[in-house]
Parts: structure tokens; C-alpha cells; sequence
């Protein structure tokens, strides 16, 4: 189920989009890079960006937005958005120099996945592109183990994974899943499962995660729609890095979103994500995330509900909260934004928590804490926020698109 590869965008088109481009700056950072040569590079942007304010952007500001959902003709330059990333998980490219697999078969086998199915797209070793024929639900029977170099691009056509295991990227690399709605997600039992063409491996039983990310790095999520699984919505774990949360609506769940393994875990002392443009919707009670270890950038998400906290964590993880809009709920004992685990105050107040240009909003308060404004928060800062006033547009498209061909893509 292999097409050619789909034509890149002619010189015209791409002369004018760069002209579309918004005034908001990002820079990429990995693992593989020091990370205090991100200061550096937040500057370079931001003055380069001074030299763009006048360019015109195209919708809404929301740079990853406005790089591809201006193009009507979307559908034949589905591969510009890879080159939309924005944050630590910028540089995934995903299945960008590969050719285009169609899924037009929802059943799933994965001790023997048929051409035609998710499963057998994401397992081949090349990098693919895959795209969807028509609507359809996948029931998964194990997790959905995602080797490297792959999209799985949900536009055109509406995708639910729902009510089995759903997707696991364990030790892989430069993978992007985009548009898909996630959901009900339940624990697989364990078992042998195909996770490389003529290859099978033993797989312990699943957590039930919707996306479970470990051990992985240059990974970006962007406009999926999460809800109600049995564990976390999304976890990152086991010394991943580099990756990005973007453009998600997430509903419906107690503990949305975990960022590093466990308290003892030091190999997460590494981790650096970018947390932008989510909308954390009705029926959620925390973790928005929680955090270990790492460096964390939560820049430009609309809390509009939570039921305990939004941003906790443990195991002196560094926070850097910039330009959210954060609702708090009308149960008073609720309004702090921020919920330390595991440790004194004496403790916690050491560790590097800030909020900066966030709008507090019906009482909510975010608790700082460490040294202020220190070169570790460089560590943390993968973008420039946009003034908090602005989040309700930038995060208007958050979740699933609705995208037909010929047309631009929306709700």
C-alpha cells in the first residue's frame, strides 16, 4: 500500500508562507546538545524575530498553525508538516524522506499484521508517511510498538484507537502522530508481538496508556484528542527526550500526563519537553503534567478545568510556566496551580519552579520556588510565548481537525 512521494511545495508557495510566518520565535534543543548553549540560541531567535514583527501571520498565531493549515491544497503537501515542529521536540521529522502508506484495513493481528493495517506500516524498518483511506476505529489487541522514522497522519479522514492497548514508542526515534483521536484506551496482557518485519518479540502486559513514549527522543504529538484510558493520557519516560505536546485536547482522565519514570529514575535527569498549545479541558484532576528530573517547558496551554492541580511534580524537576491561561476551579481548596510531591518545603522550596506572564484567573495562584531566574531556566525554554490574552485563539483548534480535501483544515 505504497504511494510515490507526494510533490514538495513549488517555489511560489513557499516564498509566500514564509512571508506568513508569525512573529513567535522557537529553537530546538536534544540530548545530543548541551544544554546551555540554549540560552544562545532562545537569543539568536528572538532577535531574529525582531526583524519579522511586521510579516503577517495567517489565522490564528499559533506557529505551528499557521505553517500548514493556510495551504488548501494540504493534502498534496502533507509532508510540510514536518518542517512545523516547534519546542524540544522541533527536529522530528518522522517518516519525511520516506513514501506514503495507506491504511485501508482497521483489523489488527499483531503476531501477524496483513498490508494494508496500522500495525503493518508502523513496524517496517524505511521511513513512511502513513495516511488513512477512509474514517475508521482501530481496536488494538497489544500495544501499537512505532519504529523510527515514521508519521502517522490522522488528516482527510477521522481515526479512533480506542477501547484496546493504543500506541507505544519504546527506544525508537523521529516520529510524529498527528490528528487521531485516542481514547478508552485498556491494558493488553502480555505476549509475543511483530515489531520489525519477520521479527517478533516478547511484550509484557501494557499500562494502558493512550501514548506511552520510553526510552525514545525526537518525538512530536500534535492535534490528537485524548481521553478516558486507563492509565495516563500520555506518559514520557525511561530517558526520553526531546520531544514536543502540541495542539492536544485532553478530557475526561484523572492523571492526564507523566513526565519521567519514577523518583529513583536518575536517567530522566535529561528529559527536556515542550508542553504548548494544549487545551486541558472538562473532567481532568492533574498531572498537566507531572514532572521528575528534567527540564520542562509548559508555555501557552489553556487550563480551563482541573479538579486538584494543573503542574505538580517530584524529584527537583525544573518548570518553567510561561504564557497559560489558568482557570481554577470554584472549589477553594483547589485554586494552587502547583502541587509538590514527595518532599518538605524546606526541600521543595529549592527547586526551580517559575511562572512567568501567565493569566491567573478566578483565583488561581502558581506557588515559585528555587533561584529565580537562573541559567537552568534556559535549560527549559524551547520557545517564545505569545501574550497569555492570545491563548484562547492559539489553542481554539486544539484536538483532532476535521481536514477535507481542497479545503483548509478546521473544526
Amino acid at each position: 500500500m505504497f504511494l510515490p512521494n507526494i510533490m514538495a511545495f513549488s517555489f511560489t508557495f513557499t516564498f509566500h508562507l514564509l512571508l506568513l510566518v508569525p512573529s513567535v520565535v522557537y529553537v530546538s534543543t536534544s540530548h545530543v546538545q548541551d544544554p546551555e548553549l540554549v540560552v544562545q540560541e532562545v537569543e539568536k531567535s528572538i532577535n531574529g524575530s525582531r526583524r519579522n514583527l511586521g510579516y503577517l501571520s495567517c489565522g490564528t498565531g499559533n506557529p505551528i498553525d499557521d505553517c500548514w493549515r493556510c495551504d488548501p491544497n494540504w493534502e498534496r503537501n502533507r509532508k510540510r508538516l514536518a518542517s512545523c515542529g516547534i519546542g524540544f521536540g522541533k527536529n522530528a521529522i518522522g517518516g519525511r524522506d520516506g513514501k506514503v502508506y495507506v491504511v485501508s484495513d482497521p483489523s489488527d493481528n499483531p503476531m501477524n499484521p496483513k498490508p494494508g493495517t496500522l500495525r503493518h506500516g508502523v513496524i517496517q524498518e524505511e521511513p513512511l508517511w502513513i495516511i488513512f483511506k477512509r474514517d475508521m476505529v482501530i481496536k488494538l489487541h497489544m500495544d501499537l510498538l512505532v519504529n523510527s522514522y515514521k508519521t502517522i497522519d490522522g488528516r482527510g479522514a477521522t481515526i479512533h484507537i480506542a477501547g484496546g492497548p493504543c500506541i507505544k514508542v519504546h527506544n525508537k526515534r523521529n516520529i510524529i502522530i498527528h490528528g487521531i483521536h485516542i481514547h478508552d484506551c485498556k491494558r493488553g496482557g502480555s505476549g509475543y508481538v511483530t515489531d520489525f518485519p519477520n521479527h517478533r518479540s516478547w511484550s509484557a502486559r501494557s499500562d494502558g496508556d493512550g501514548i506511552t513514549i520510553s526510552g525514545a527522543s525526537h518525538v512530536w504529538v500534535d492535534h490528537c484528542s485524548l481521553s478516558n484510558c486507563f492509565d495516563g493520557l500520555i506518559d514520557v519516560v525511561h530517558g526520553s527526550t526531546a520531544i514536543t505536546i502540541s495542539n492536544n485536547y485532553m478530557t475526561h482522565h484523572n492523571k492526564v500526563m507523566l513526565l519521567g519514570h519514577s523518583d529513583s529514575y536518575k536517567d530522566d535527569k535529561n528529559m527536556q519537553v515542550t508542553i504548548a498549545f494544549n487545551h486541558f479541558g472538562e473532567g481532568l484532576g492533574g498531572r498537566m503534567p507531572r514532572c521528575r528530573f528534567g527540564y520542562f517547558h509548559v508555555v501557552n496551554n489553556d487550563y480551563t478545568h482541573w479538579q486538584h492541580y494543573a503542574i505538580g511534580g517530584s524529584s527537583s524537576p525544573t518548570i518553567f510556566s510561561q504564557g497559560n491561561r489558568f482557570l481554577a476551579p470554584n472549589d477553594e481548596d483547589h485554586k494552587e496551580v502547583t502541587k509538590h510531591f514527595k518532599s518538605s518545603e524546606r526541600e521543595w522550596k529549592k527547586w526551580n519552579w517559575r511562572s512567568e506572564g501567565d493569566l491567573m484567573l478566578n483565583g488561581a495562584f502558581f506557588t515559585p520556588s528555587g533561584a529565580g531566574a537562573t541559567a537552568r531556566y534556559d535549560r527549559a525554554s524551547s520557545m517564545a510565548a505569545r501574550p497569555p490574552l492570545l491563548v484562547p485563539s492559539l489553542t481554539a483548534g486544539a484536538g483532532a481537525l476535521r481536514c477535507k480535501n481542497g479545503h483548509l483544515c478546521g473544526h
